[in-house]
């Protein structure tokens, strides 16, 4: 039996009322059932996404298992795909017409890399779509040195799991996932791939990422509750990578680029909502500061003196809550007269356009 070009791997948990536009964008590729096989790994639904996806069997794999979350599921699903390529899609987004003949021809012209992503709609529920999300530019990104991480930490937009594309190789040789991860299940496996072989990032919008309120990663700040499952997983994660990195030869100051923006993320975490002291918040903030930053102006350089400061003055839950109206008022626009900074991360890396400017 010839092996198909490409899987189509689809995660769901209580999917079932957008499963079907799903699975309709990944039999509107274009492909013949021999080059496209097609598994969905239904982690334990309660809802009608059974019956759903009955109507597409036996064109579509279907497995079932007890629910235990997108690690589990992809534990499970993984291992029976076929194809050397696998292409990742959760049941609430759909992929534009002609992503997989994309991805697949950008698999071909460059053999070496371990990953394709590329850029997506916004799909706000219920509405209809305004606006998409691109790189820049079509790029490599991978970990082969300092500044190629920075640029691949903001890669990582791109290779969410309904943008993401991995030889089935990569996957081996990544192994299991934690199973701890109820969500977030893409993040080893993106960046993983980022050490062992990189991703090419495709300036088009190639798939229709859903925001609606059952999205798991959408959570309001104010659920505590989630928010600290979310930073438990954080920890998890900053707790795995250094050492598959390093198993995989990235070297070890390449791997705190990667990292510190995840750890300081952590960091603000527990300082905003545990018991910590001012001094704790303001060496977190000078190395927020030190590594987001370069080339700062004096005038820039004296604001976040000042700013640096208030955490010595107040508590830390006040200094955040501060500093979120300061973000939500866009005082940053008047701040300039004083002086700028250029970004260690290109600030137009990531573009957000509207319908009208798509190419």
């Amino acid at each position: 039996m010839t092996k198909p070009l490409v899987s189509a791997l689809i995660d769901t948990y209580n999917q079932g009322q957008f499963l079907e536009q799903a699975l309709a964008s990944v039999f509107e590729q274009g492909l013949s059932p021999s080059e496209l096989e097609i598994v969905v790994v239904d982690d334990g639904s309660t809802d009608n996404t059974p019956s759903i996806i009955q109507k597409f069997v036996p064109r579509v794999r279907y497995l079932r298992k007890k629910n235990g979350g997108q690690a589990s599921a992809f534990n499970a699903a993984i291992p029976e795909t076929h194809a050397p390529i696998v292409a990742f899609l959760d049941a609430d987004d759909w992929w534009a017409p002609g992503k997989l003949r994309a991805v697949l021809n950008t698999f071909e012209q460059n053999p070496g890399i371990a990953a394709v992503g590329h850029g997506y709609f916004e799909a706000a529920d219920g509405a209809p779509v305004q606006n998409y999300v691109v790189p820049e530019s079509t790029c490599l990104v991978d970990l082969s040195s300092v500044d190629r991480a920075v640029q691949a930490f903001a890669g990582r937009f791109f290779l969410g799991t309904s943008r993401l594309a991995v030889r089935r190789a990569v996957l081996e040789r990544i192994g299991p996932l934690p199973e701890q991860l109820v969500f977030c299940a893409d993040t080893p496996i993106l960046t993983l791939s980022l050490a062992l072989g990189g991703a090419i990032l495709l300036d088009q919008p190639l798939c229709y990422y859903r925001l609606h309120g059952n999205n798991l990663f959408a959570f309001d700040r104010a659920d505590i509750t989630k928010l600290r499952k979310k930073y438990e997983l954080y920890s998890l994660l900053l707790d795995l990578f250094p050492a598959r990195l390093a198993e995989f030869g990235v070297p070890s100051d390449i791997i705190s680029v990667v990292l510190a923006s995840d750890r300081l993320d952590l960091e603000r975490f527990r300082l905003r909502y545990e018991k910590t002291s001012r001094w704790e918040t303001y060496r977190s903030e000078r190395e927020a500061f030190r590594i987001a930053y370069k080339n700062p102006t004096l005038g820039y350089r004296i604001f976040k003196w000042l700013v640096s400061v208030m955490p010595l003055l107040i508590p830390p839950q006040r200094f955040y809550q501060l500093r979120d109206w300061y973000a939500r008022k866009n005082f940053s626009r008047a701040r300039r007269f004083l002086g700028d900074a250029e970004t260690v991360e290109s600030q137009t890396f990531i573009q957000r356009r509207k319908i009208g400017q798509l190419q």
